[in-house]
């Protein structure tokens, strides 16, 4: 008899690489000659990436300059939670933060695409912010696998724990 083989689907970001983004973003932003004298900075508070800027475009590019850096470094923008710019005084501010773990709407979405799409032997089962998805045939966990990195979601997906 077959054992049960399984895998997690989890969704997690390195915070020493992200905090290596945001420093070299940082540098970048201070040594720029377009961001002299306009204000612009990218600060890491906590949780909260403040970027500020005197104009609503500078902003948004301290925010490009950062997303760049990211993706240098090997992380998603779907883990990156990007707010809109909005006034303070005399500047703009964006506050993002970096998402870890599946949401529970997402995790139900994820685990109905693999009920509807697999087949019948893959049960997948929600356990906190990580799905765990099960089946006696390691054929069809490579099939879900495959399905779920070619399916449009809004979250870095990352497969781990497979036995």
């Amino acid at each position: 008899m077959a054992s049960e083989s399984s895998f997690d689907i989890v969704s997690k970001v390195d915070k020493q690489e992200v905090s290596n983004a945001l420093n070299q973003a940082s540098k970048e932003v201070e040594q720029r000659y377009d961001f002299r004298g306009v204000g612009a900075s990218i600060d890491f508070s906590g949780e909260k990436i403040l970027i500020k800027a005197n104009t609503e475009e500078r902003a948004r590019a301290v925010l490009d300059v950062f997303e760049s850096k990211l993706v240098k470094r090997g992380i998603s923008l779907k883990s990156l939670d990007a707010g809109e710019p909005y006034a303070s005084g005399k500047e703009y501010r964006i506050e993002s933060s970096v998402k870890e773990g599946i949401e529970q709407d997402q995790a139900k979405k994820i685990s109905k695409l693999i009920r509807d799409e697999a087949g019948k032997g893959v049960k997948a089962t929600i356990q906190g912010d990580e799905l765990r998805v099960s089946s006696k045939s390691r054929d069809d966990l490579q099939d879900v696998i495959a399905l779920l990195k070619g399916a449009d979601l809004e979250v870095d997906l990352q497969f781990v724990n497979y036995r």
